[in-house]
């Protein structure tokens, strides 16, 4: 089958054959993705201590500005040239490659460029104190002056799902994180670099993966293809791939900013041992919420590609079948993490105190666990159909609207519980927020028409667009 061909499935094939043929090489990929995540706390937490946790988590903000900019190309692009591919012009879709390929070159040259000029400035900014600036300044510099590594990586893999090879975008995931996890203990342990050497293995696993995938492109294996001619700018392209990937952007920073406020909100009313503790608690938060972000990212393709084709029946169905799928999930989410928090924290640490507090907060964060997939789906609707308005306020509603002002008033009533506290509330009115999207957008989204015409169907984007 040649890569057209895989394109057009998108829109021909059985729709819950497709999305397990898209969503679990995605699952599988963010499943691995995540271990080593874990697996680098592991290691830090049982051969540094909680202290280069907690260093690690202040930096974490950092690397999630980082990882915005690569989410903005990638989302918005993948969505622009699935659309494209959608209508039937490639030759576009290969002029928006380009013009990304240019843009993550730019970001990449800053990146390098701050590592070695305000590096400082930001990690204090971000709540380093002191005590951690410097495994904070270890473990950053490497990974800011490997920014074209990730860059690439992160915005290549939503570019390859968008042409419906969810195969290799999982390999994309896969190959680099099982690196990591083996290089992990080299530069960890046996070479005693701490934190440092943690960074590296992630920076080396991310260069081989940069490798991995330009020799995909060049060999034209990909829909897609790298041309010197289709990285001049082009701003009307440009302007539409931001726009559209500016919601993926402000979700990531709104992270980082969350991150900030809770870091500081924990050192304030405890101290840098609780940092280290929500830094183990996040990463089963990490952990837990990736296979739902797979789905979602399987069925990205097919609703960018329907709706570029104006197939509003497969369009509608999919989303049927991606709300049931992720509300099951997040469903057994709740029911495993209220019955054995103690035993994730175990897989981190033998620190009885680091166990009982991350318990206890662990509960309290995943109280309302099984409303999160329905507000992961309306996010990454909008985004898929290019619309950025509602895209970007339901990106943004959990984090800045509701998380941020939490994280910042419950402590002074309830202590570090109270960041434990935000969470579940900001879950229940951001999934309140997500279904009056729905709702509102329904003759779009669930609504058949009686006729079952896709092009009366369609009268309702403007709704939408709105």
């Amino acid at each position: 089958m040649d890569q057209k061909q895989q394109s057009e499935r998108l829109g021909t094939e059985p729709i819950s054959k497709l999305l397990r043929r898209l969503s679990i090489p995605a699952m599988i990929g963010m499943f691995v993705m995540a271990l080593y995540n874990v697996v680098d706390t592991i290691f830090i937490s049982y051969f540094v201590g909680i202290t280069g946790v907690a260093a690690v988590t202040i930096a974490f903000p950092l690397m999630m500005i980082m990882m915005a900019i690569a989410a903005a190309l990638g989302v918005g692009g993948a969505s622009v040239i699935s659309r494209r591919l959608g209508e039937r012009r490639e030759e576009d879709a290969n002029k928006v490659f380009g013009n990304i390929l240019l843009l993550v070159i730019v970001v990449s040259i800053f990146g390098m460029i701050g590592a070695f000029t305000f590096l400082d400035q930001l990690l204090y900014l971000f709540g380093a104190t002191d005590n951690i600036i410097g495994p904070a300044r270890d473990y950053m510099l490497p990974i800011m002056l490997g920014t074209f590594f990730f860059s690439f990586g992160f915005t290549t893999n939503a570019i390859i799902r968008s042409e419906g090879n969810a195969r290799f975008a999982m390999m994309m995931m896969i190959i680099p994180s099982i690196l990591n996890i083996l290089l992990d203990p080299i530069f960890i342990v046996v070479l005693d670099m701490g934190v440092q050497g943690a960074a590296i293995a992630t920076v080396i696993s991310q260069a081989f993966v940069t490798i991995y995938v330009l020799r995909y492109f060049i060999s034209g294996k990909s829909t897609l293809t790298i041309s010197i001619a289709n990285m001049k700018p082009h701003f009307a392209l440009i302007k539409e791939v931001i726009t559209v990937g500016l919601p993926a952007f402000f979700r990531q920073v709104a992270g980082s900013v969350m991150m900030i406020a809770i870091n500081a909100m924990l050192i304030q009313f405890g101290s840098e041992f609780h940092v280290g503790v929500f830094g183990i608690v996040q990463r089963v938060l990490m952990f837990t919420l990736m296979p739902m972000m797979g789905i979602l990212q399987g069925m990205q393709p097919m609703i960018g590609y329907n709706y570029g084709a104006k197939n509003i029946t497969r369009l509608q169905d999919t989303i049927w079948l991606g709300l049931k799928v992720v509300t099951v999930y997040s469903a057994i989410v709740f029911v495993v993490v209220m019955t054995i928090p103690e035993l994730f924290m175990r897989i981190f640490t033998s620190d009885q105190e680091v166990i009982q507090s991350g318990a206890e907060g662990m509960r309290i964060m995943f109280a309302a666990a099984i409303l999160i997939g329905a507000q992961v789906v309306s996010g990454g609707l909008y985004q898929a159909l290019g619309k950025a308005k509602p895209a970007l306020i339901l990106s943004m509603a959990r984090q800045v609207l509701f998380l941020i002002p939490l994280v910042l008033i419950l402590p002074h009533f309830f202590g570090v519980k109270g960041v434990w506290i935000a969470f579940p509330i900001a879950d229940i009115l951001s999934f309140a927020l997500s279904a009056a999207f729905l709702y509102r957008d329904r003759k779009l989204f669930f609504i058949k028409s009686k006729d079952n015409s896709d092009h009366d169907t369609l009268g309702t984007e403007r709704v939408v667009s709105s």
